[in-house]
């Protein structure tokens, strides 16, 4: 493995850091992979409860694909792309989007194409009032391929995602939260610290709850309600069989803190 991303633990905590800071941060396919490895780490690791994923340096998160890979990946034919480039970042969003675990993007600098995908897929997300957001991929002639194509218009709307899809142009941190793509907006200073707090208010609670509802959240988000509310009760009732719901109630009754180990 390379250093192209950065794996630190601080805590119950894991921070992941897209390390190419002379590329802005691009995602080539190494990086790529390296992410998916490192989620399969964190995963087996209980005594890491959360994610923070963040860019090298203080220009970006990530500026997206690494350009120059891709296009010799175009260079040798559709399939090739399809399989090197599209499927390896659906595969690594959806492995964000899903991960039992909460991960929290500190967006501290340019978020586009790929960095903006996976902004979009992750479960939460604070940007520093200075990042900037695009969906840049039309202007190379493609559409996003991570995920933009599908994600965005969930989280802002069809109009909105198509105004963004189809001009290219640039947004601000400002324009992220209101379109719903972060939850909050701080100081470049205060990115890291930001993203760590609200890790630390969700370990409060039971990791096991936790996991529940991102699933049930994340299945659920694109059927209709009655299957949704089929996941939420599946969910639930997997959480009801565990020490956890006992712990909390008990806690609650009894005025004090949970332990949850």
């Amino acid at each position: 493995m390379t250093d192209t991303v950065l794996f630190d633990q601080r805590g119950a905590i894991a921070l992941l850091t897209i390390n190419r800071p002379d590329r802005l941060n691009a995602l080539n396919y190494a990086t790529n992979d390296l992410v998916l490895h490192y989620l399969d780490e964190i995963e087996r690791n209980d005594s890491i409860r959360a994610i923070v994923i963040t860019g090298a340096g203080n220009r970006a998160f990530s500026a997206g694909g690494d350009i120059h890979e891709f296009a010799r990946s175009i260079d040798a034919g559709p399939d090739i792309a399809v399989r090197d480039f599209c499927r390896r970042g659906q595969l690594m969003t959806g492995r964000l989007e899903a991960f039992p675990k909460p991960i929290i993007a500190a967006v501290n600098g340019l978020a586009y194409g790929g960095g903006c995908e996976i902004t979009e897929a992750v479960h939460l997300a604070v940007a520093s009032r200075d990042a900037l957001f695009a969906k840049p991929e039309i202007n190379i002639g493609i559409p996003p391929t991570f995920g933009g194509t599908q994600r965005l218009p969930r989280l802002a709307g069809r109009k909105r995602a198509l105004e963004l899809l189809l001009t290219g142009d640039s947004f601000t941190a400002t324009r992220a939260y209101e379109l719903g793509l972060v939850n909050l907006v701080v100081s470049p200073d205060k990115v890291l610290e930001a993203a760590f707090d609200l890790a630390g208010r969700i370990l409060r609670h039971s990791p096991h709850a936790a996991a529940r509802i991102i699933s049930a959240v994340t299945r659920g988000l694109n059927t209709s309600i009655a299957e949704g509310l089929s996941i939420e009760c599946e969910q639930f009732a997997r959480m009801a069989a565990t020490p956890d719901v006992h712990e909390g109630l008990n806690a609650w009754i009894e005025r004090r803190s949970p332990d949850y180990g």
